[in-house]
């Protein structure tokens, strides 16, 4: 579902509650969230140069962002860096700060999970799968 369809499905879910429809948002983020697989991301590609792991990801189609780029040092398992293309920019930045120098298993256990709205999946959580199931 693309963002603007997103954005009228809650608009249109909002006003459904406002004329007295009975529909519960934790039901619906629950069954996404069974509904989400790994692999609703897709590797573009994965190289390693220089002790650094370097993957291109497509995202779910449930996210904002098209792209994830990211590096992690091969030797201590580390984020070195990593850029979302599109989305939002600030949560994206404010994210790759967080993530940086943090160990690949500790990205995993705090953003698993992390879900946007009743997509089932997030941009946090997209780079925890991808991170997941890295083959070390």
């Amino acid at each position: 579902m693309d963002r603007r369809k997103f954005i009228e499905s809650g608009v249109l879910g909002l006003g459904a509650l406002a004329l007295g429809e009975h529909t519960s948002l934790a039901q619906g983020a629950a069954s996404n969230r069974s509904s989400a697989k790994p692999e609703d991301w897709t590797l573009v590609a994965d190289n390693t140069k220089d002790g650094v792991r370097s993957l291109i990801v497509r995202p779910s189609p449930k996210v904002c962002p098209s792209q994830l780029d990211l590096d992690i040092n091969v030797k201590d398992r580390t984020i070195k860096g990593f850029h979302f293309t599109g989305g939002c920019p600030g949560n994206a930045q404010g994210l790759a700060k967080l993530a940086t120098g943090m160990t690949v298993s500790e990205v995993v256990t705090r953003l698993r999970g992390v879900l946007c709205g009743r997509r089932g999946t997030s941009c946090p959580d997209q780079l925890a799968r991808v991170l997941e199931s890295l083959q070390w």
